[in-house]
């Protein structure tokens, strides 16, 4: 599975502190970034808890 962040991301962090292997948030960053690779087994579970984490709903699947 891959995920994707969309425009509605307000830069919170909670993704990045969840899964820092898929989700990055550099200084300059206006949203989080999510790695274009696939994802599976645990590090799928937890991009799937900032998924459902994020306080705007702003984790997607794709």
């Amino acid at each position: 599975m891959k995920f994707a962040v969309n425009e509605t991301c307000i830069a919170c962090g909670l993704c990045t502190g969840i899964c820092p292997e898929i989700f990055s948030l550099d200084s300059g960053d206006e949203i989080a970034q999510a790695k274009s690779e696939d994802v599976d087994g645990e590090v799928g579970d937890k991009g799937l808890e900032a998924m459902e984490s994020c306080p705007v709903s702003a984790i997607e699947t794709v």
